[in-house]
């Protein structure tokens, strides 16, 4: 098998070469969650289930110590871009009969993780998210991207593989498509972001995924955004 192209970012290129086994082999990483989804029943009576779906920043989010005793599953994946996820769908999400779906995707996908992506493309992805939810009777809350700081060594090649500008372009998309389309957009963005347009530095040990604090900040905004759906 050829050798990924470098993409001239060390921690990206080392981070791509790691995975090449799932994209050639599991590119959606459905084996992630087939077990657990087969395990489930359909929600019972009056149960309002919610799917988190997401990549790394959902993923590290334990859902049952922020939403103590709600029917809340967490489908993130470490990593994952909006084509993965969409691969996935049907078993994270259309089989799994939710409520609601909310939806935090995009940073890999501006950070070429599996590929150079246009904000087009990440956006005809949402909106694909989006009408097979519609399709299946299902909520939809799209989450703004989030910030990110470059004020530790760490945190530099994510910042700059994330440029602001797309982050902007993507949450002004994502809000002015909910308004036309009747979804919520959920902006957890204005919550985190300082003075400098960063995400706060108390709130990510790294700069780009929300440490305890950080998540204490969204957990609220989710938990009033799911509340509000009809």
């Amino acid at each position: 098998m050829p050798a990924i192209p470098s993409t001239g970012f060390p921690g990206l290129d080392q981070y791509r070469s790691s995975r090449v086994a799932i994209y050639s082999d599991d590119f959606g990483e459905l084996a992630r969650y087939r077990d657990a989804d087969a395990a489930l029943g359909p929600p019972a009576a009056g149960e309002n289930r919610v799917v988190f779906i997401g990549d790394s920043i959902t993923d590290y989010w334990k859902l049952a110590d922020y939403f103590p005793g709600k029917p809340y599953l967490n489908r993130g994946i470490d990593g994952q871009t909006t084509p993965q996820m969409l691969v996935r769908f049907r078993q994270d999400v259309i089989d799994l009969h939710p409520r609601v779906l909310v939806v935090l995707a995009g940073t890999n996908d501006v950070a070429g993780v599996t590929g150079p992506t246009r904000n087009e493309d990440i956006e005809a992805n949402y909106a694909s998210m989006a009408e097979l939810a519609r399709l299946h009777h299902i909520r939809v809350i799209f989450s703004s991207l989030l910030p990110l700081n470059n004020y530790t060594e760490d945190a530099k090649e994510s910042f700059a593989l994330r440029p602001h500008e797309r982050i902007l372009a993507l949450n002004r998309w994502l809000k002015d498509y909910c308004a036309k389309n009747k979804l919520l957009y959920l902006d957890y963005f204005s919550a985190l972001v300082d003075d400098k347009g960063m995400l706060k530095r108390d709130l990510s040990d790294e700069g780009l995924h929300p440490n305890a604090a950080g998540y204490k900040i969204m957990a609220p905004l989710a938990e009033k955004a799911i509340a509000s759906m009809p």
